[in-house]
């Protein structure tokens, strides 16, 4: 966001009469704290409106303003730059002049890269002008409103296509191209719309599909019922299923290119009263493996990763329920061990990640690899660092155990609310606590969050019912109830953007259970009890996945209602 000086603010707004030194002293303080600029507290309080915010930067930098309206953008220069460009800069060619020049809105007039590489682009001199930040989100909207309307129009196309051709069975359908176009494009939109599912249900009379994006289901298209079959029996050739199965659930993978991205995807067919449901999960084969800040880690979350994942012998263990993010941290914690003098094996269900110089091996009870049976033969194998996908039993944590003990690195998941539960979870599969003690180095909880919309993201005060909410969540986690809450939280409006949601994107919020001596030789002491480990842990460091969630929402990352419902559930 464009700034101007603290200093040349301070006297704007002390000059206007809107604040005095003492205030603006105050506001600078508490901006230091939240970790944003003193404007964006001064707006979000109603001190100074967005209005005359916008209108002191321009008359500052000397550009002029200019307030958006979708109806007036010229869209054939619109899409002469792309939306990808468009959003990361945050720039909006909306108007030719006669004069062949283009005026084109920007929130940081100021960057030089951006202009020349626009002059570039559009063959023409750039005209910059200022524009709000929340005017940007309609005008975005056009991008995705013309990729909504080809995609429908191509889906109720080959629709009509395929119901003139009046194929009877759907497996001879599934051969035709209006049916290969209506999938086709039914995977393109999903990538393109940053879905991690794909649902396609039958209803009564008629075709849901669904999107999950950002952990929500969101519908996108109903079609006609009578080419239901045709999809089912596409897919099904894809992934490898029976076309001549309709009773029983079903499971399948298949690859799927687009442009120059590669995505693996897992198909799960499942017969209900209607027509067999598919769901289609989408594995991002060619993308690249986020780093600890792109998951959203703290400093301090870092350095203890990095200090127990880099030791080489032992067990660091992932916890969390299903769909909180322990595979995606687990690869990201494989690609910094990945060197060429140490060798890597996995076991897993499946392999989400194609990942170089490291040997994946699926899990395939048919053809009798569980776990168990591949860890044993892993063993074999020479490795220096093994992960296993999830520790679900006792043969496998037997074997995960002895593994730790004998010289290597194990990384491993397991279903727990928390970090200290591991050790009474592992404790109910029979593994002796002496055990535990000598091999776990640490254990990772997580949550998934979903990000605030950078394009409609607001401040507030929080209600007396929030911070009340606040505070007994914290007792109910045995957190200290006195601790100091932040003044200020943050929401999002809702926009075209984010799909009216207030949210793009997720994060992870996370707690890290550090074994070191002293923890060591309590779990193995005869007055061992999970509060008590709690108790020890906090006091030896460990921050809880809500309090990193807190400072998440303090600082705008994402809102404090998100933070309540990942810790309920």
């Amino acid at each position: 966001m464009l700034q101007i000086p603290k200093e040349e603010l301070k006297k704007i707004l002390v000059a206007d009469g809107l604040s005095t030194e003492e205030e603006f002293a105050a506001i600078e303080q508490e901006a230091k704290i939240a970790n944003q600029s003193p404007a964006h507290l001064l707006l979000g309080r109603g001190v100074i409106t967005p209005e005359y915010y916008n209108n002191i930067l321009g008359e500052y930098y000397g550009v002029p303003l200019v307030s958006l309206d979708k109806n007036a953008v010229d869209q054939e220069i619109l899409h002469l730059i792309s939306e990808d460009y468009a959003r990361q800069h945050l720039v909006l060619p909306f108007r030719r002049q006669p004069n062949g020049s283009v005026d084109v809105a920007m929130t940081d007039p100021s960057d030089l890269t951006a202009i020349q590489y626009l002059q570039k682009k559009l063959a023409a001199q750039v005209n910059p002008f200022l524009a709000p930040r929340e005017d940007f989100g309609d005008i975005f909207a056009l991008y995705g409103k013309k990729q909504v309307e080809n995609f429908r129009n191509v889906i109720q196309k080959n629709i009509e296509d395929s119901l003139k051709l009046k194929t009877k069975r759907g497996e001879e359908a599934a051969q035709e191209v209006p049916i290969i176009a209506i999938t086709d494009n039914l995977l393109s939109y999903a990538v393109s719309s940053r879905a991690s599912d794909i649902h396609i249900e039958a209803l009564e009379t008629e075709t849901l599909v669904r999107f999950r994006i950002d952990g929500v289901l969101r519908e996108v298209i109903r079609i006609q019922k009578g080419i239901h079959p045709a999809i089912v029996a596409r897919f099904k050739i894809l992934g490898g299923a029976k076309l001549d199965e309709h009773a029983k659930p079903q499971d399948g993978r298949f690859r799927y290119k687009i442009g120059d991205q590669s995505i693996d995807i897992r198909l799960s067919i499942l017969p209900t009263m209607y027509g067999e449901k598919l769901v289609l999960r989408l594995l991002g084969a060619s993308s690249h493996i986020l780093s600890y800040e792109e998951l959203g880690m703290s400093k301090a979350t870092i350095e203890k990763v990095n200090k127990n994942a880099s030791k080489t012998f032992g067990t660091f263990l992932i916890t969390g329920p299903t769909g909180s993010g322990k595979s995606t941290t687990m690869y990201s914690i494989l690609n910094l061990l990945n060197k060429p003098e140490v060798n890597i094996v996995t076991v897993e269900d499946p392999i989400e990640y194609n990942m170089p110089y490291i040997n994946q091996t699926q899990v395939n009870p048919d053809a009798g690899i569980s776990f168990a049976s591949a860890l044993r033969s892993i063993l074999r194998q020479d490795p220096n660092i093994i992960m296993v996908g999830e520790i679900r039993d006792l043969e496998t944590a037997e074997i995960s155990v002895h593994a730790a003990l004998t010289g290597h690195l194990l990384l491993s998941s397991l279903h727990t609310n928390d970090a200290p539960t591991s050790i009474p979870r592992l404790a109910d599969m029979k593994v002796p606590l002496f055990l535990i003690s000598a091999v776990l180095n640490a254990v990772l909880a997580q949550r998934l969050v979903r990000r605030l919309c950078s394009d409609c993201i607001y401040s507030y005060e929080p209600t007396p019912e929030i911070i009340a909410t606040i505070r007994e969540q914290m007792k109910d986690l045995g957190l200290p109830e006195d601790v100091h809450l932040p003044k200020l939280f943050f929401k999002g409006k809702g926009c075209p953007t984010c799909g009216k949601s207030g949210y793009q994107g997720r994060m992870g919020i996370y707690e890290i259970l550090d074994v070191d001596e002293e923890i060591r030789q309590y779990i193995v002491a005869k007055g061992f009890t999970l509060s008590g480990l709690r108790n020890l842990a906090r006091k030896n460091g460990m921050k809880a996945m809500f309090e990193d969630g807190l400072e998440k929402a303090q600082q705008g990352q994402t809102s404090i209602e998100e933070v309540l419902r990942v810790i309920r559930e």
